[in-house]
């Protein structure tokens, strides 16, 4: 479902949420809200780029010029700043709150950080790290969740130093939601990117690969790099280690292969580059949060 401009110019902005407590810095504002009853088609418009995270219940979000979507527990989205957001609330009562996060980044903030990644973070290929597109909607790795957790904590403490400590857990942020981004794009646009950037050119050849043993030293001549250089690119680049990205391909792949009924589970780690059924289980519990067995049920 899209919303059309008519829509919204004939709707006004309505309170969100029942309890809003709102937490205001020089650069930077957080804002932890909690829905105690259903609701559709609520509005709500932040001045400056926002950061919103969910961290209870399910929110369907409605975008202007884009498909309607469900905004989950362990998900996050960054809008620009005067997006319109029209927000249904299916679940929320009084005995179970939607709870959810917005924090509010100044614009000068997020082009200071831009400029120091920039200089102390260089790309392989001259390209330069600039804001991912807006809309971007993602699932939190453990980082990015741990970084969360410490804003809320440091938002409420009330502590001298909080501006200054808030302000440094944003960089980190802001550094790894980019490194997120990064790795978003180079999977969805790997062949497109594959000749002009030489980690997207990697990932496509652990895709072709992915049933083989992958090793650091093969990579890297495939990115014309030494060993050391080429692990410190990516993993500054991805956000994570070559291996581990490895590993989060194998496992969506087996996610692939779990879901066809033709596969058993020795065909389906040996078809995803695992030799070892025990090592298998444990990076699929620790991506999936759920071991392969009883993924596969899902689908029986």
């Amino acid at each position: 479902m899209q919303l059309s401009n008519s829509f919204y110019e004939s709707r006004k902005l309505v309170d969100l949420v029942e309890n809003q407590t709102s937490y205001v810095l020089e650069d930077s504002a957080m804002h932890i809200f909690e829905t105690h009853s259903r609701a559709e088609m609520v509005q709500l418009q932040f001045t400056t780029p926002v950061l919103a995270s969910m961290f209870k219940g399910k929110k369907v979000m409605h975008l202007r010029d884009n498909p309607c979507f469900e905004f989950l527990p362990g998900e996050s989205l960054i809008l620009p700043a005067n997006e319109l957001m029209s927000i249904d609330f299916p679940e929320a009562r009084e005995d179970n709150p939607t709870r959810c996060l917005a924090m509010e980044i100044g614009e000068e903030r997020l082009k200071n950080i831009i400029d120091l990644m920039n200089e102390s973070m260089t790309k392989p290929d001259g390209k330069e790290w600039k804001l991912m597109d807006y809309n971007f909607h993602f699932t939190n790795d453990h980082s990015i969740y741990r970084i969360l957790q410490r804003l809320v904590y440091l938002y409420t403490e009330n502590h001298p130093a909080k501006d200054s400590f808030v302000s440094n857990m944003i960089q980190e942020l802001v550094i790894r939601i980019l490194q997120v981004n990064t790795r978003k794009t180079y999977r969805t646009k790997t062949k497109e990117l594959s000749n002009d950037y030489r980690l997207a050119f990697v990932v496509q050849y652990i895709r072709d690969n992915i049933c083989n043993p992958l090793t650091i030293k093969e990579l890297s001549k495939e990115a014309c790099m030494s060993e050391s250089h080429f692990y410190k690119v990516f993993k500054q680049e991805m956000g994570i280690s070559p291996t581990d990205f490895i590993n989060e391909e194998r496992i969506q792949k087996a996610t692939q292969l779990l879901a066809d009924p033709l596969y058993n589970l020795k065909e389906v780690f040996l078809a995803c580059g695992f030799t070892n059924r025990s090592y298998f289980n444990r990076m699929f519990k620790r991506i999936k949060g759920i071991n392969p067995s009883k993924y596969r049920n899902r689908f029986s």
